[in-house]
Formats: structure tokens, sequence, C-alpha cells
């Protein structure tokens, strides 16, 4: 799990903060959301994301346990 301390995520933005080259940092690229969510996907994971009550976003990374790839040791 990884928390940022910025402003969240606007939910007008919804799924759009995933798409390639999408991004609300004119110092951004809009690509590490969209490179995450896809790496994760290509293992049989997922990313869940929800703003933090206490300010900033949170962002849930899931891989299954044993995802193609990985190892047991």
């Amino acid at each position: 799990e990884l928390r940022d301390f910025g402003p969240g995520i606007d939910g007008a933005l919804g799924e759009r903060i995933f798409e390639p080259f999408f991004t609300t940092d004119s110092r951004g690229t809009g690509l590490g959301l969209s490179m995450v969510r896809e790496l994760l996907r290509l293992n049989g994971g997922w990313i869940e994301t929800m703003n933090h009550p206490g300010g900033g976003a949170v962002f849930r990374l899931i891989l299954p346990q044993g995802a193609a790839g990985g190892s047991d040791a």
C-alpha cells in the first residue's frame, strides 16, 4: 500500500488516472499509473485507489500469491 500527501484523487477523474499520458501535473508524463496497472494485470493483479481520510491518495497493489514468474522461495 502506498500513500501520497497531495490533494487526493478527484472523483470526477475516475479511471482516467490510469490512461496513458493523462496527468494533472505539468512535470509528469502520465505514464506511471498506466504502467503500474498494466504490469499488475499481466501478473494477475490489480490496483485499488482511495482517498485517505487524513488527506492524500492511497494506492493498494494486489498480486495473487504465486503470480506468474514468482517463486515460493
